[in-house]
């Protein structure tokens, strides 16, 4: 045994901190570190927060699992052990060995703070580094443009394990350096601006897609190591692809390893159900009161930002923070000081984590999974908001869903369920989901809702596809969605991408390249997402035939949008438009090259001197079936 407690990497000002719950970057100083001891020899430093242990030792493969081999000392009345081994080597597995001074308990705990661990279903952390000569120096020069609030951001949320499978049976995932180069790709052809993994973090159940999470400073080690991971993040960035994390600090597992009843007491979580545990998902709810599980969380989140490049945090169920009664019947809640439903400490939290990460990462955006009318979810603290950045419109995606699931000769009496949105489409800066939540738990996928046959199926997902990117806010499509997959999502296996040997799924594949190029190309479609003076109604009352017309500014410019939810084509269609002159089709989803009808108005159509929808000069439009069209003005045209 060679253990020194006394040197330890916290100083006084850390303690301090930590207690006090603004150290920003406990990963620097908390958990399994190696350090080197001199020229030719290293160890590791362990540190962990055990207020109420009586003992506290490091278990591992440097000392044979032995508890008591390696004990730690308690630092003062932080609550923190700590201690210095020099047997530890880089991929050493370790756990925290306490006894508690309640009730005799005693636990073998992973590290919080762990940078690595086991390949579930093993449970141990390992030590390890954080190294890598990172490439992406010129997409960090420059992703605050990429991130900004009127950039073009559409979103391809991933989940790794079931995005791409390997072609040898024996091997259950690609590791991340495997995925590197064809996600890279991938995504630069079909022009997302970025890619959204669903939680990476490690989860001991895969089946949780990784919304169960212990390892809040790991990434799965399923996939391979943290220097695989940061290769992956790199690669995407070179590739001009910038990476948002999911990330999960509204519920954790109760597994015996993990957070829950650390040190025999519950120390990140409450002790009453009532607060404590998530009837949804049987897991443990984190109490954002205290101060160190705050410094816990904020360090965790500008760790992914801080040490892995990452360009911003999706963060999971805020909703479920948000509200005592989440999910609860009357009497299964503790009301808060003032008799609410709010829990304060959690929009207290919140607030601060959205400080902290503007505060340190001024070119990063978070966005909030938030499925209620909370008020100001993404307005300033300053003003009384929450702070984050975006938020996801749970409303938008459930309504048009909705519309799109109904059979076209229904629709006409359904007309409100897509023109409702832009009653509160600037309350706040919304991102648009076609989310992983939509295509999973018998729901079917995104084409398996469409109703008709298969061209009238595939021709209204191009439809509902082009809706999203005609509409102000940011764009998400989930995996799978743009190639038209036949089934409902399933972790345990690989998109269906022998669907893109058949031309209709191809030609969805292509509608998504165009519709990401037009909305990244067309200034109109993107910088005024979150404002009222992007957006225009032409018509909006044409239930008896199920058309809808708007038109979108910015940059000088205007895009016209017209629908036909019908399978009927509608003939010399009259729009208003905003100038004379000759406009072009930008995009015709029922052009035959994304497997549509043919249907459509020659390319470009001349203006007439004809008053309508308000405005002085009219198009007459030929409106295909199922479809969407985006004109704009063709400037050198119509000043010939």
């Amino acid at each position: 045994m060679i253990v020194h407690p006394e040197r330890t990497l916290l100083t006084e000002q850390d303690l301090h901190l930590f207690n006090e719950g603004t150290h920003r970057r406990l990963y620097e100083r908390l958990g399994g570190r190696l350090v080197a001891l001199g020229p030719d020899a290293e160890g590791a430093h362990f540190a962990v927060w055990a207020p109420n242990a009586e003992a506290v030792s490091v278990v591992g493969d440097f000392n044979d699992w032995r508890v008591d081999d390696a004990p730690l000392e308690a630092l003062g009345s932080s609550g923190i052990w700590a201690g210095l081994d020099e047997r530890a080597r880089p991929g050493h597995r370790y756990k925290f060995h306490i006894r508690s001074r309640h009730g005799g308990y005693s636990v073998a705990k992973a590290d919080p703070f762990a940078l690595s661990a086991e390949t579930p279903p093993a449970t141990a952390s390992v030590l390890s580094r954080l190294d890598h000569e990172w490439g992406d120096a010129e997409w960090m020069a420059r992703r605050a443009r990429h991130n900004a609030a009127d950039a073009p951001i559409s979103i391809y949320e991933v989940h790794l394990g079931s995005w791409r499978r390997p072609d040898d049976p024996d091997r259950e995932f690609l590791s991340y350096r495997e995925m590197a180069e064809p996600l890279a790709q991938y995504a630069t052809e079909l022009g997302f601006s970025h890619v959204e993994l669903l939680p990476v973090m490690e989860h001991p159940f895969y089946g949780s897609w990784g919304y169960q999470t212990t390892g809040y400073f790991a990434p799965s080690s399923r996939y391979g190591s943290p220097q695989d991971f940061m290769y992956l993040i790199d690669r995407l960035h070179q590739a001009g692809v910038g990476v948002i994390l999911d990330w999960v600090p509204s519920h954790f597992p109760t597994d015996e390893h993990g957070l829950v009843f650390f040190d025999g007491t519950h120390l990140f979580e409450h002790a009453d159900p009532k607060e404590g545990i998530h009837p949804d998902w049987d897991s443990a709810i984190f109490n954002y009161g205290r101060n160190e599980v705050r410094g816990f969380l904020l360090s965790s989140a500008l760790f992914w930002l801080d040490v892995y490049h990452v360009d911003g945090l999706r963060v999971d169920a805020v909703a479920s923070m948000l509200y005592r009664d989440y999910s609860r019947a009357a009497g299964e809640w503790i009301p808060n000081e003032y008799g609410g439903r709010e829990n304060l400490e959690a929009m207290s939290f919140l607030r601060s984590l959205n400080e902290v990460v503007y505060a340190e990462h001024p070119d990063v955006q978070t966005f909030a999974e938030e499925s209620t009318s909370w008020p100001m979810v993404s307005r300033p603290t300053w003003l009384g908001g929450l702070g984050f950045g975006l938020k996801w419109d749970m409303g938008w995606m459930h309504d048009t869903l909705r519309y799109f699931a109904r059979e076209p000769v229904h629709r006409a009496y359904h007309h409100g369920e897509l023109s409702f949105r832009m009653m509160y489409a600037f309350n706040e800066n919304f991102t648009l989901p076609l989310s992983h939540d939509e295509v999973v738990h018998g729901k079917g996928s995104l084409l398996g809702k469409m109703p008709g046959d298969e061209w009238q199926r595939r021709a209204n997902l191009r439809t509902l596809l082009g809706y999203m990117y005609a509409q102000p806010g940011k764009k998400l499509l989930f995996m799978g969605g743009e190639i038209g997959q036949e089934r409902e999502w399933n972790h345990d296996a690989q998109l269906q991408w022998d669907l893109l040997e058949d031309a209709g799924h191809r030609g969805l594949q292509r509608w998504v390249a165009d519709l990401n190029r037009v909305y990244r190309e067309q200034p109109a479609l993107h910088v005024h997402d979150f404002d009222p003076e992007g957006f225009q109604w032409l018509e909006v009352h044409d239930s008896g035939r199920s058309v809808y017309a708007f038109l979108r500014h910015g940059g000088g410019e205007s895009v016209l949008v017209v629908i036909n939810a019908t399978p009927t084509p509608h003939e010399n269609y009259r729009v208003g438009v905003p100038a004379a002159g000759t406009f072009c089709e930008l995009l015709n989803s029922d052009a035959t090259h994304y497997g549509g009808s043919g249907w459509g108005n020659l390319g470009t159509v001349e203006s007439t001197p004809v008053p309508h929808h308000g405005l002085w000069h009219s198009l007459v439009l030929t409106l295909p079936p199922l479809s969407i069209v985006l004109l704009t003005r063709d400037d050198e045209a119509s000043t010939a």
